[in-house]
């Protein structure tokens, strides 16, 4: 699940390659999901027992030290398109990791960290995208759990994508005569009814009780939106 989710995140091209430090919960299944998308994916670790359970899943599982530039130079790591730093447990490892890819100049690094502080320093170092699991998730969660989205992924500047079910004041209404975006700030990507493919949102849909949209823009207002409510008038 968290594999598949934080996947989603990464706009990498289909032929790119991935290298993954850190081959526990998180790290392993989001190189998992990379495999399964069609990426060439290297997956690194000091344990030698985390190595063996990932190397038939990977394209390649090595056991090394991710802070030594020196080994992480003669493992090719230097020719990867994108790096994933996964180490959960060891700050310093983590973000002795992340200088190495940085002076190796991989173009697009992410870091997955355990706190605000270790995000902060991240950035400062070269990290490109810091990533929150646990927090990221408990949104997420929260989210669902509510009723009101079926569905919820956030970007960084806090733009988000949602599914969620149509709320009252747009049933029996075409996407001209609701006004969601001038009332709501928010847009219908798309709408999605029982037993019929997906369509566009097009200002002519007409959005019935039963259909689940697909709304992207600010995170405050889909949620504003997936309530029912909006503010002033």
């Amino acid at each position: 699940m968290l594999g598949r989710i934080f996947t989603e995140q990464f706009a990498f091209s289909a032929s790119d390659s991935v290298v993954v430090i850190g081959l526990g919960r998180f790290g392993g299944a989001v190189a998992q999901s990379l495999v399964r998308l069609g990426h060439d994916v290297m997956g690194i670790d000091r344990k030698e027992d985390l190595v063996q359970v990932w190397g038939d899943r990977l394209t390649h599982a090595v056991q090394a030290d991710s802070t030594n530039e020196n080994v992480m130079l003669q493992l090719g790591v230097a020719d990867f398109s994108h790096a994933i730093v996964a180490i959960g447990s060891d700050l310093a490892a983590s973000l002795m990791s992340l200088m190495v890819l940085t002076e190796l100049g991989i173009k697009d690094i992410w870091v997955k960290a355990m706190s605000p502080e270790h995000g902060q320093i991240a950035q400062r170092i070269g990290a490109h995208h810091v990533i929150f699991p646990e927090a990221d998730m408990g949104m997420r969660v929260a989210h669902l759990i509510t009723g009101r989205m079926m569905d919820f992924i956030e970007f960084e500047d806090g733009f988000a994508i949602a599914k969620i079910h149509a709320p009252a004041g747009t049933h029996d209404l075409t996407l001209a005569e609701a006004h969601v975006r001038s009332r709501f700030g928010v847009t219908i990507v798309g709408v999605k009814r029982a037993n019929e493919d997906f369509q566009h949102a097009l200002p002519a849909t007409r959005i019935r009780a039963a259909d689940l949209l697909i709304v992207s823009g600010p995170t405050r207002k889909i949620e504003e939106f997936a309530s029912g409510h909006r503010k002033g008038k």
